[in-house]
């Protein structure tokens, strides 16, 4: 979406805000809450083409979830913002090389998973009923879906997850929130309706939400990775989640951007997992 567009929903739904700021809160909920991609195109087809495909259920969404057996430890992968399983193609062979039983799933609205809406609470409750169907050992997460690993693990305990990789991850909601109304530019009236709107939606304020302080509570040993040049999640955040996350190591790069995909940082987390 263009910057051009992005502005002109932005002063439209502020004029609309001096009409009714709920309603106008509302769409921008629904608006941010809604991926513009993240289904699967023809390409992306045949990296899932070779799973065990299986749907399981969270209340009334489907959840796709794919499986290359292995004997090794089951690591499953969760992955961010208008991305599916695909997203792992980069790691899959080597993860297959070491006979992990690797599990990937699509997030709600994404890949071949149902619904319309995404956050990050309604992913972490898709996960809970992954990872209770699985029992991983190991949790990898990319962006929201590591927060949402995070969400998960916090909420519902888990104890199967001994380990845990972050890539990527947000520290908190509130960061990811502030960011999404200053690209919109949204007067106040829409940026107070939005936090009225999470809060009557999960009973929480926005800053309850935050990665860096659940992992307090985590005590599955964690790999953080993330870049110093990561122009969607701050690098700020990394830090911040490391500074609470008692059990866990920061790996910093430089050039590798949001999606850390580089070959280099296979071995590391692969190192991880084994040790």
């Amino acid at each position: 979406m263009s910057s051009f567009v992005i502005k002109s929903i932005g002063k439209a739904l502020n004029a609309t805000s001096y009409i009714s700021s709920k309603y106008a809160s509302k769409k921008a909920v629904n608006l941010f809450s809604s991926p513009r991609k993240g289904r699967y195109t023809e390409q992306q087809k045949h990296i899932i083409s070779s799973a065990l495909f299986e749907e399981l259920k969270y209340e009334n969404i489907n959840i796709a979830t794919y499986r290359w057996a292995g004997k090794g430890k089951t690591v499953l992968l969760a992955h961010g913002w208008e991305s599916n399983a695909s997203r792992w193609e980069y790691i899959l062979n080597d993860l297959k090389t070491q006979d992990y039983n690797i599990i990937a799933l699509d997030a709600p609205a994404h890949g071949r998973s149902g619904g319309k809406q995404f956050n990050a609470v309604l992913y972490s409750e898709c996960l809970n009923v992954v990872i209770k169907k699985f029992k991983p050992d190991v949790l990898i997460g990319h962006s929201v879906g590591g927060m949402a690993s995070v969400f998960s693990i916090h909420n519902h305990k888990l104890p199967s997850i001994k380990k845990l990789v972050l890539l990527g991850a947000p520290a908190h909601f509130t960061g990811v929130f502030s960011r999404y109304k200053t690209m919109m530019s949204y007067n106040n009236r829409i940026s107070n309706g939005l936090d009225k709107v999470v809060l009557e939606r999960f009973g929480k304020t926005v800053d309850y939400f935050s990665t860096a302080n659940f992992t307090e509570s985590i005590d599955a040993k964690g790999l953080i990775i993330h870049d110093k040049k990561d122009r969607i999640i701050p690098y700020e955040d990394a830090q911040l989640i490391d500074n609470r996350y008692k059990n866990a190591e920061l790996i910093t790069t430089t050039g590798f951007g949001h999606g850390l995909k580089d070959k280099s940082l296979i071995p590391k987390i692969i190192g991880f997992i084994n040790d």
